[in-house]
């Protein structure tokens, strides 16, 4: 099977072979630091590794024959159980190291027992994390993938060409995405739950169209990148409902009564965050712009021509 780093065309299955053994390789590497909790990136990284490793296998499955326990659920859950911990560590974080620094004094010590509260909750969220990652359900899941990964077999599609199927490995990954409802929501006191969802869907996307970076050209990667941002607005936006929350949840007399001057930032920034986010994607679902994500998919397919040489570890970006 041609390796996507030869210089003769490779096949579907090989793509997606190589692929999967990276974002394996990768969850396999930081168990170790996961596990130790010296530092709150490893599990940030493994987070999103799983994720990614996720949407592989769900783009590329009509070219793989993986194995039965290689399934969505198993992933699905350890994706959950590191969400917990990670999500906390994102707020201690906001708010010990940016939003902190502008309150009154007052406020801050008014902020202690929070702090305090969610250090216990992270602290409960890591042993979740633990059983997780060191239950058997999950190292199976992981030496199975290896296991394949030494003897990888495909289906008769993963048999063929990549260059002539891009297309068909990234339409299916942004069909729907403009109809989702959470681009018509207009107003910040509306429905966010759709909100959310559509930062979910903007995230799988994103993921499906930098998966084929390596052998698509600039506009793809462009519209990768778009995604992302629009993905980071919502998540900043999501982050700091979150924690708004969280806050006012904690303090006996409520955020506004006990710490007015966060409320108000919070509430600035908030707003701050969805204007650019309209404003984003008011100019997004332009039917030019529209097209141009459809348009760029199918001129970029390049049935007949070599990739760029660029190696897939370059294509594919941080998180």
């Amino acid at each position: 099977m041609a390796s996507p780093h030869d210089d003769l065309p490779f096949s579907n299955g090989a793509f997606a072979v190589d692929l999967i053994g990276r974002f394996t390789h990768k969850l396999a590497s930081l168990q170790g630091p996961v596990l130790a909790d010296n530092d709150p990136e490893p599990l940030h990284q493994m987070r999103v590794s799983l994720r990614r490793l996720r949407t592989c296998l769900h783009q590329f499955a009509p070219a793989l024959l993986l194995p039965r326990t290689v399934g969505d659920p198993r992933l699905a859950k350890t994706v959950r159980r590191l969400g917990m911990a990670r999500d906390l560590d994102v707020l201690r974080e906001r708010l010990e190291q940016d939003l902190m620094g502008e309150l009154p004094d007052p406020e801050r010590k008014a902020l202690k027992p929070v702090l305090k509260q969610l250090r216990r909750e992270r602290a409960l969220a890591y042993e979740q994390v633990v059983t997780a990652l060191q239950s058997g359900g999950y190292l199976k899941l992981l030496a199975q993938l290896q296991g394949w990964l030494r003897h990888p077999e495909l289906t008769p599609l993963g048999e063929l060409p990549l260059l002539g199927w891009t297309l068909e490995w990234q339409a299916p990954m942004i069909a729907g995405l403009f109809q989702h409802p959470g681009w018509f929501v207009l107003e910040r006191e509306g429905d966010m739950e759709c909100v959310h969802d559509l930062r979910k869907q903007l995230k799988s996307a994103r993921y499906g169209l930098e998966n084929l970076g390596a052998v698509t050209g600039s506009r793809c990667r462009q519209w990768a990148a778009e995604l992302r941002d629009l993905q980071e607005l919502l998540g900043e936006l999501n982050d700091l409902h979150v924690l708004e929350k969280a806050i006012d949840d904690q303090l006996p007399s409520g955020l506004a009564r006990s710490v007015p001057a966060l409320e108000d930032l919070l509430r600035r920034r908030a707003q701050a965050c969805w204007d650019q986010w309209r404003l984003r994607a008011d100019a997004l679902i332009l039917p030019e712009r529209r097209h141009s994500l459809s348009m760029a998919l199918w001129l970029e397919r390049r049935p007949d021509s070599h990739p760029e040489p660029v190696r897939l570890a370059q294509a594919l970006p941080s998180p």
